[in-house]
This record gives C-alpha cells, sequence and structure tokens, in this order.
C-alpha cells in the first residue's frame, strides 16, 4: 500500500478560538466553498457543543441539526467534512445519523485522564455512522507506556484516524518522531495517523513536514489553518502546507483560493484579534506548563521573567498541563513573601518621621495629574513644607525624601533613571524586590503590608499606607492618584504603563480598599482621582 498524504483543514474550528467563533454565516459558508475549491482533503466545519445556542453565524453548533441549517445551502465536494467534539460538551443525543446531517466525520478530544469514560462515547459515534478520528490532545503528557497501552484499546476501536496533538507547542522534530514511530510501530495500519500542531516554537510547519517525511505505508493526515489562524500560538498555515504538498507529494491544492480566504475573510478578524507566536506561549512551552500560569503572572505585571520563570518551574508536575489557579495565586504570594525582620527598618523610619513631625505627609504617584497638575502641587509643597514619597516611581518634577517600590519592574526603571547616582532620595524596597544596582536603604517586609482581604492585595499605595499607619502616621496628602481609564492618559509618563487591562472596575475596587484604609490613615486628594474615598 503506498503511502498518500492528504491535509485537513481547522480554521472554521481552531481559528473559532481567536474570535469565539463568531464569523458571520456567509463568511462560514464561503470559507467552506473556497477550501472545497482549493482541494482540501477534510474540512473541519467547528465545534459540536450543545451547551451553546444556536447562532447561525457562529461555527460552534449545538447540534447536528445545526450544522445542516448553516450548511444547508453547501454542495458537498470532494472534501469530507468533519466537526470536532470535546468529550463531556456534547451528548450523544445531539448527534443525528450520519446520513442525517451534512459531516462525514467527528473528531474526539479528551486528555488522559478520561480515556476510560471517552472511548465508549468514541465507539457510539461511530456506530452512528461517522468516520471517527481519536484525537489524542496533550500528547507530552503520555509516558511511552501509556501510550502503547493507550494504542492497543484504539486498536480493539479502529477509528478511521487517530491523531498525534501537540496542544502546547511543545515537540520539536526529534520528540514528534519519537511519537511517531511508537505509534506507527503498534497502530492497526488501516488506521490513519493525523498530525495537529501549534506554533508556540515556530516549529508548526517544520514539524508537519517531518511528519510527513517519515517512512510508512499508512495514510497520513496533516492539519493546518488559513494563515496559521488558531488557539495559543497559531497552527501550521493551510497556504505553506498546500504549496510543500503541490512541489513534494504530487498535490493539485489550489493557493489562489487560500490566500483569498486570507485577503477576503480573515485579514479583518487578524487586524482585530491578533494570532500567531506569542511572547507569553512560547514561556509556557519552554516552561512546559499550561499557558493560563504565565499569563495570570505577566497580568500581575510586578515580576522580571526571571522571577516567572523561577515560579514556573516550581510547578508541581502533575498540574504542570492541568491549570491550578489556586496553586499559583500561592506561589505567586509566597515568592513575594521573602520574609524580613523590619522591626529595624520601621523603627529607624518612624525616627525621622517624628524628627518631622510639624511636616505633613505627601504621598506622589505616576498619574498624569502630577503635571498638568503641577502648579497646584508646587503650591501645596510650598505652603507645606512636607515630607515627600513617591510610589513605584521617581520623578524629577519635585523634590522627593522618600521612594517606595514594591514591583521588580519599576525597581528596574528606577536603577535606569539613576543611573548608579545618588539622588538625595532614600529608598525603601518591600522584600520581594531583590536589589541589584542601587541598593535601598530600608527593606520592608512584603507579606506584612499585602492587604490579604482585597482582590488586589498588592496595591502599592495600599502598602505604603499599612506601613506609615504602622509607625504612627495618621494623615496624608496624595497627589497622582488618578484612577484608570485605559486609555494613554493614565500615566503622566508612559514608561510607567505595566498594564493596560485596568479600568473602572479597578477604580472601584481600589476605591473600596482606600475607603477602609481611610479609618486608619485620613486621606486628602489634593489632585484630581477617579477614586472616591469614603
Amino acid at each position: 500500500m503506498e503511502k498518500k498524504v492528504l491535509m485537513l483543514d481547522c480554521t472554521l474550528r481552531d481559528g473559532g478560538y481567536v474570535n469565539d467563533w463568531d464569523f458571520g454565516h456567509s463568511t462560514i459558508t464561503g470559507i467552506y466553498k473556497r477550501l472545497e475549491a482549493a482541494g482540501a482533503d477534510y474540512i473541519e466545519v467547528g465545534f459540536l457543543d450543545d451547551r451553546r445556542e444556536f447562532d447561525i453565524n457562529r461555527s460552534i453548533m449545538p447540534s447536528t441539526e445545526a450544522i445542516n441549517k448553516i450548511f444547508g445551502s453547501v454542495k458537498k465536494g470532494k472534501a469530507i467534512p468533519v466537526a470536532m467534539i470535546d468529550f463531556g460538551t456534547c451528548s450523544l443525543d445531539s448527534i443525528g445519523s450520519c446520513d442525517s446531517t451534512f459531516i462525514d466525520g467527528i473528531r474526539v478530544i479528551f486528555k488522559k485522564e478520561k480515556i476510560d469514560q471517552a472511548l465508549p462515547f468514541c465507539k457510539a459515534i461511530k456506530e452512528k455512522g461517522y468516520k471517527l478520528f481519536i484525537q489524542a490532545i496533550s500528547i507530552t503528557a503520555y509516558s511511552d507506556i501509556e501510550m502503547l497501552e493507550y494504542v492497543n484499546r484504539i486498536n480493539e476501536i479502529k477509528p478511521y484516524a487517530f491523531s498525534i496533538v501537540d496542544t502546547y507547542g511543545l515537540l520539536d522534530n526529534s520528540s514528534m518522531a519519537r511519537y511517531f514511530y511508537l505509534i506507527d510501530n503498534n497502530l492497526d495500519p488501516s488506521i490513519k495517523m493525523g498530525y495537529h500542531e501549534h506554533n508556540n516554537f515556530q516549529l508548526g510547519f517544520s514539524n508537519t513536514i517531518k511528519f510527513l517525511e517519515k517512512s510508512t505505508k499508512r495514510t497520513l493526515v496533516a492539519d493546518s489553518t488559513v494563515y496559521g489562524m488558531g488557539k495559543s500560538a497559531g497552527n501550521c498555515a493551510s497556504e505553506l502546507l498546500a504549496m510543500h504538498l503541490n512541489e513534494y507529494y504530487g498535490g493539485h491544492y489550489d493557493l489562489n483560493q487560500l490566500l483569498e480566504i486570507v485577503d477576503t475573510d480573515l485579514m479583518p478578524i487578524y487586524q482585530k484579534h491578533y494570532w500567531g507566536y506569542k511572547y507569553d506561549f512560547y514561556i509556557a512551552s519552554m516552561q512546559r506548563c499550561h499557558p493560563s500560569y504565565v499569563q495570570y503572572l505577566l497580568k500581575k505585571s510586578t515580576l522580571s521573567v526571571s522571577s516567572i520563570n523561577e515560579i514556573l518551574s516550581s510547578i508541581p508536575e502533575e498540574i504542570k498541563l492541568l491549570y491550578n489557579k489556586q496553586w499559583i495565586e500561592q506561589a505567586y504570594l509566597d515568592y513575594q513573601n521573602r520574609a524580613k525582620d523590619d522591626t529595624e527598618a520601621l523603627q529607624q523610619l518612624k525616627v525621622e518621621l517624628e524628627a518631622a513631625s510639624d511636616k505633613p505627609v505627601l504621598i506622589i504617584g505616576p498619574g498624569n495629574t502630577v503635571k498638568e497638575q503641577k502648579k497646584g502641587v508646587e503650591l501645596f509643597i510650598s505652603g507645606n513644607d512636607p515630607v515627600v514619597f513617591s510610589v513605584n516611581f521617581y520623578t524629577k518634577l519635585y523634590s522627593i525624601d522618600y521612594t517606595f517600590i514594591s514591583n521588580a519592574k519599576r525597581y528596574a526603571k528606577f536603577v535606569d533613571i539613576q543611573h548608579g547616582d545618588s539622588i538625595g532620595s532614600k529608598l525603601i524596597l518591600t522584600s520581594n524586590v531583590t536589589a541589584c544596582d542601587y541598593m535601598p536603604d530600608y527593606v520592608l517586609n512584603y507579606e506584612s503590608l499585602l492587604n490579604k482581604e482585597s482582590e488586589n492585595p498588592d496595591n502599592a499605595l495600599v502598602l505604603l499606607l499599612k506601613a506609615l499607619i504602622r509607625i504612627g502616621i495618621t494623615e496624608v496628602y496624595l497627589a497622582g492618584f488618578d484612577g484608570f481609564t485605559n486609555t494613554p492618559n493614565d500615566y503622566y509618563d508612559r514608561d510607567y504603563e505595566l498594564s493596560s487591562t485596568k479600568d473602572e472596575s479597578y477604580n472601584d475596587l481600589l476605591s473600596d480598599d482606600l475607603s477602609k484604609i481611610n479609618q486608619s490613615i485620613r486621606l486628602h486628594f489634593i489632585t484630581e482621582s477617579l477614586y472616591d474615598v469614603r
């Protein structure tokens, strides 16, 4: 039997992760028709998921009957239309017999801990007349022995195809080859073998080429999406794969039809929702962990990349690919809490501030009002001669007595501004920040300052206010704490912007936190603010 290589396009399914499958009805059918005209061997029309309401504009559908409604005007050609089910999201009751629906095949995905429940479901799909594709997602989670046991069970069912799925883009050519030969040498020869990759390491196309080159007599099915549109870092691009198959495997795929899909249908989506190789997914693959761990830590906007990698390296093996929100939240706090006895530091600060007890305390933040309302701030300073703190930044707009930093990235910015020179301002670091150049005058215990009752326990202003409360300060004045509008105007200097996701909801949260703090230390805003402190 001569080896055959075939292309399965899953743009309408995997690509749907980018835009919540909301392509629009005419675009869904238009993409299908162009894929058919391009000569795709298989076309995945989307997900079957009966938790979702029917929407003719989305390629995620509650039943096979819904598929018929969406594709009712589409004539079948040579391509084999298939759909995918993530086991547990669509019951057998939502799946009619194959002869009653537009699709000819169903691909089923499930992780290894669900094998016992999923395989009988797969068998029932096959009994309904469908070409059954079983997808071994998170392939790297299987040991060699587990994979051999899995293949033996697959042979009992004899699906149409069995696929290697590199869910987190962890494979390179060598590791992909190991799984290939392990499966190929033990899988029933009548079963086609597929390969589905992600582009976290920019190896999607390269790995697919190597997959197709493997020595085997069985038919190989390579997954791809037009323009690489897909989950996480995207996929092997259909236009690249088709070009390769035309050149080396005697294919006759029409590249112009694929490029028409890119130009007409996908570019408007791409311009709104970027997909492809991404920094966060690269880190996740490098650490061989679930991307949500990386996204959680990056969203905190307080850690250096080396710190993020240190935390990710400590994830227990059994939960690396199974996101555990509680674990990463605690790991983040534990990492930030580098125990420090700050009794002496707080006492010294208390002595210094008591020596200036006739002066009020002014705390300056990096909001735009420190520049826009500079005259008012200068008037307050000239009339009151305050002790001035800056929070998580340093500015030469005003004379600063103390710079308080609780964020590793802001510390790096501070060091960059100073260039190692002495500036007169005393530096206060919290214990989660490791000094590397400009050494602090005081280090305060980060954990003891956390606002643990809040959804945002490590806001820098709140940390400083809690430190001031501990040394007996009962009243402060605030400038440059403007609140967030999620626009370029949130900071007087864009270099201080670490997150673009803070908005009115964050303002409400911090308003509540500051209102509670206000019971222990009176807060007076001398510049305009969106925070409502009661």
